[in-house]
């Protein structure tokens, strides 16, 4: 199934009431008024099609995701993916053509995504082949390969938003898979891509090949004529009827946790059936009450929220379609509205008088559907949010249906499920009208547990089985109730800081008169600092509830009791250091100049009418004012002035800290011989770099500038940057005499690979040394793998990333004066240094420690029940790695023009996990079982020829030294 938040589902949207009357026959009355309007209303002029495309501004809906795009919210969020199980002949070729005959016929489908002064344009881009990559892989492997190219982010300024992928099972069996970014498409656009790729490719096929339009009538417009249209339309009036009819509305108050860390929008689901007499049922009421079949499905979502939260005037969105204009009806892009449905079920009334209101307020969002409701919550300011910045809109309702798989013409097609994992509502009811009916509740995990959400699936299932065998119960008498019993009086602060996983304790600190003070115990990989868990709390809690100060300490102080020594507490008197005068003063000047009027330190950003779009250009604006980091999300996040000036104030006390530190070297030239080295804050580059300056060697470290003082040595020159600015990867690498690249993103190949190819653009001299990944070699079919041998295919995207980064520097290598390059792949990286403890605790290796910490089976695979007869894994000492890397920079390294390994040794699971065990203390045992987990069947030893002479093992470099420092 489809993923029953995301508005492209096939499910069309619109017309969901219709004019029948209490009888199942038609409501006379309705009926003749819809005549009379229609009668006297004038045939609205039809959209006018450009004659020059151009640049053209964004809808509605495209700006709302756009702006999710900058604030670095959405990932995958926006991704669409469309997998068939294709059984047949398939013909690559014509799949090709057809692909790219698609993408000429619509032009949202090669759109990119600019912006010019802060306003974001869409303009198509020049018609070229889509390509179509084919990966072997067998059914088993299927799905782990097409959810990560399914989530695999897009890059809406450079496009494309249309990608394909073919996994090869047999020579006549396939798996077919597009992903298209929300951007483009919505749920009336698939059956018309479905179509028109089916006809495309049979005229691929056909001899002689047919046009590749045969058959097909050209678009009655393309997608920007539509933008166009909208963005012209003055609806002042419109949103004006909307934001009254909306006053006063608050989101459903769901009972939600407490905050645990950033929100991911990882989705939970769970589902129950529903019997075939329980949906004819639904069907029955509806009929008797001139009500579809969706209808009561959201008179059922409204019933259930009433009686779980207690609320009467609760307000739901549900989504529906711009298609009723007949030229939109064939139209690819995404024309879709989020539609506010408010009811109010007051007085406990019988259910069939709770879906007559129902029906009545959906009528009435439905009439003004092509009203864009950004325009609506942009008008409602800070009123389209709870106090806790929770959205208006934050639970949807929808009837779905199973996703139908894209049939080509002489194959046999199977739709295969592609989960996302990722809900973009905190809550959607939803019930599945398909062969095997049932009902479905898709949550946010950052908004709702677990348990909350099993009682809601229980409490929606049963109300609809009750309904369905009597509309006339009262509310009051229906299945359901409270989903969260009284609990334990706990400050609302702790308790959010406990649910961060990365907290280990907390507790806080009340005091009359004065704000709360918060103290916690952090633990794990990339441990929060105190601003940063402040932050969190900030925009999940009431501003009376949240602490002055999160302080971080390494245990909390204990009477001889045991409990928290509240006395004991450091600073518990004292608040946080205010934002400075002049910062504050310059804040509130910023915020005033982009919204109403100069704003006090306290006053909200939404409150003040901010917005999405503001937050971006005032993050811009500060940004440049004050040269330091800032982002339009640390602007909702922080939301007052007062905060952002601290925010700031923070970060240039960082700075300042580093520039003291660091040598002068403004104004100066380069120094002869310096190597510019990226990553050096990562577990590796941290050890280069003492490598480096162990030698002598004038080294210019490239960083961020919150983060410059970890690389502010003696003899390093910082210079400020990122992987994703890469304007400052070329002025970092300007003059320098060789590059060792070691840094990455681990998670956005994109990026990693965009910031190669400027890197090298920019490298003019020397040579240039490239960490590159074991991973790149995929899953090789030989237990012996030597240096620089041929990938086998599938990779995973940080191996697919990692090879064209490696293509993008050998191909340049030794052209236009540039030195030789060289590769050198690691494979897990052992040192004492925190990264790399934290990669130990919580990366490759993070199942078997943490087994091995709770005392748990240390379950690994069984040599005798699988085809090799050992597993484990290859490891390099992070001063051996770097000892090889400085020698490949400094010309000495036998690895120019050439892919070799870095490999300190290899260690099997079980000789692993004993030792863990006993650096532990851990009564873990070691269990070999047939079944195991696919990342433990690691059979490969890598050969390390070139650079064994560097790699050799010194004192404390063994293996079980190396561990026991990085236990300890």
């Amino acid at each position: 199934m489809s993923d029953p938040t995301d508005p492209t589902s096939p499910t069309d949207p619109s017309d969901r009431t219709g004019p029948t009357g209490p009888t199942g026959r038609p409501d006379q009355a309705q009926l003749l008024r819809l005549a009379r309007q229609r009668a006297g209303a004038a045939r609205p002029a039809a959209i006018p099609r450009s004659a020059q495309p151009g640049p053209a501004p964004l809808s509605h809906a495209q700006r709302r995701m756009w702006l999710t795009e900058q604030l670095g919210r959405a990932g995958a969020l926006y991704n669409v993916p469309l997998a068939t199980r294709l059984r047949g002949p398939l013909d690559l070729g014509a799949l090709a053509t057809a692909l790219t005959g698609l993408t000429d016929r619509h032009l949202v489908l090669r759109t990119r995504y600019g912006q010019h002064d802060g306003e974001p344009y869409q303009e198509a881009g020049a018609a070229t082949p889509v390509p179509v990559p084919v990966l072997a892989a067998t059914p088993e492997q299927a799905p782990a390969l097409l959810l990560a190219e399914a989530a695999r982010p897009f890059d809406l300024a450079a496009g494309p938003v249309l990608r394909a992928l073919v996994l090869r099972h047999a020579p006549e069996d396939h798996t077919l898979l597009l992903t298209l970014h929300h951007i483009a498409v919505d749920g009336g656009s698939l059956p018309v891509v479905a179509e028109e790729l089916a006809a495309l490719y049979a005229a691929g096929l056909a001899e002689p090949p047919l046009p590749p339009a045969a058959g097909l009538a050209e678009p009655p417009l393309q997608y920007a004529d539509f933008a166009r249209w909208e963005h012209g339309r003055t609806l002042t009036a419109e949103v004006e009827d909307w934001a009254a009819r909306l006053a006063g509305a608050r989101p459903v108050p769901l009972p939600r946790p407490a905050p645990g860390g950033p929100r991911t929008r990882a989705a939970g689901r769970h589902s129950a059936p529903l019997a075939a007499d329980t949906l004819a049922g639904l069907r029955r009421l509806g009929l008797e009450h001139g009500a579809t079949l969706f209808t009561v499905v959201l008179a059922a979502a409204f019933a259930t929220l009433q009686r779980a939260t207690g609320g009467t005037d609760l307000t739901l969105g549900c989504a529906s379609s711009h298609r009723s204009r007949p030229e939109l009806r064939r139209l690819v892009g995404l024309c879709v509205n989020t539609l506010p449905v408010r009811a109010d079920l007051g007085g406990d009334p019988a259910f069939a008088e709770a879906l007559r209101r129902v029906r009545e307020a959906l009528l009435d969002a439905q009439g003004r559907h092509e009203v864009p409701f950004d325009l609506v919550v942009d008008r409602l300011g800070a009123a389209a949010r709870g106090e806790d910045g929770t959205p208006l809109l934050a639970v949807t309702c929808d009837l779905v249906r199973p996703s139908d798989p894209l049939r080509l013409p002489g194959l046999t097609a199977e739709a295969v499920e592609v989960d996302l994992g990722l809900a973009k509502f905190d809550l959607g009811l939803f019930v599945e009208d398909g062969p095997q009916p049932r009902c479905l509740v898709q949550y946010d995990t950052g908004a709702l547990d677990e348990p909350t959400a099993r009682r809601m699936l229980a409490g929606f299932a049963d109300l609809l089985a009750a309904v369905a065998v009597d509309g006339g119960r009262r509310l009051g008498q229906l299945p359901g109730g409270p989903l969260r019993p009284a609990q334990a009086l706990v400050h609302p602060a702790q308790a959010a800081l406990l649910a961060d996983p990365r907290v280990g304790e907390a507790v806080v600190l009340v005091r009359d008169g004065q704000p709360p003070l918060a103290y916690a115990v952090t633990r794990g990989p990339g441990a929060p600092g105190g601003a940063e868990l402040r932050m969190r709390l900030r925009s999940r809690l009431p501003a009376g509830q949240v602490p002055a100060a999160v302080t971080l300490l390494d245990r909390l102080p204990r009477d001889a009791a045991g409990a928290v020594d509240l006395a004991r507490l450091p600073g518990a008197g004292a608040a946080p250091p205010p934002a400075g005068p002049a910062r504050l003063a310059a804040v509130r000047a910023a915020f005033g100049e982009l919204l109403s009027g100069l704003p006090g330190p306290e006053d909200d950003f939404f409150v003040l009418g901010g917005h999405s779009l503001v937050a971006v250009r005032l993050a811009e604006r500060l940004r440049t004012d004050t040269g330091l980091p800032l982002t339009g999300l640390d602007i909702l996040e922080q939301r007052t002035p007062r905060a952002v000036a601290a925010l700031l104030d923070t970060r240039a006390r960082e700075r300042s800290a580093a520039q003291q530190r660091r040598p002068g070297h403004a104004g100066r030239a380069v120094r002869p011989g310096t190597v510019l080295l990226t990553g050096g804050t990562g577990g590796v580059g941290a050890a280069v770099l003492q490598e480096l300056l162990a030698r002598g060697l004038p080294v210019r470290a490239l960083a961020r500038p919150e983060s410059a003082h970890l690389v502010a040595l003696d003899g390093v020159e910082v210079a400020e940057g990122d992987l994703g600015d890469l304007e400052s990867l070329r002025a970092a690498v300007e003059g320098v005499d060789a590059v060792i690249h070691a840094a990455c993103t681990f998670t956005s190949p994109e990026t990693d690979v965009a910031a190669m190819r400027t890197l090298v653009d920019a490298w003019r001299q020397g040579g240039f040394v490239f960490v590159s990944s074991m991973d790149a070699y995929g899953r090789p079919p030989l237990a012996e793998v030597p240096e620089g041998g041929p990938t086998a295919f599938p990779v995973s995207p940080y191996g697919q990333g990692k090879l064209d980064c490696e293509r993008i520097l050998l191909a340049a290598a030794g052209t236009r004066g540039r030195g030789p390059g060289s590769v050198v792949r690691s494979p897990i990286v052992w040192g004492p240094q925190q990264r790399l403890r934290d990669q130990l605790r919580w990366g490759a290796t993070g199942a078997l420690y943490q087994a091995a910490r709770a005392g748990g089976p240390l379950v690994l695979p069984d040599p005798s029940a699988h085809p090799h007869d050992w597993y484990g894994a290859a490891w390099v000492h992070s001063a051996a790695l770097a000892r090889a890397l400085a020698d490949c920079a400094g010309g000495s390294g036998p690895a120019d023009g050439r892919v070799v390994n870095a490999v300190s040794g290899h260690v099997s699971w079980p000789e692993l996990a004993t030792e863990l065990g006993r650096l532990l203390g851990s009564a873990s045992a070691v269990e070999l079982r047939p079944e195991a987990e696919e990342d433990l069947l690691r059979p490969w030893h890598y050969r390390a020829d070139a650079l064994a002479g560097a790699l050799r093992e010194r004192p404390g470099e063994d293996w079980r030294s190396v561990l026991a420092a990085m236990v300890r």
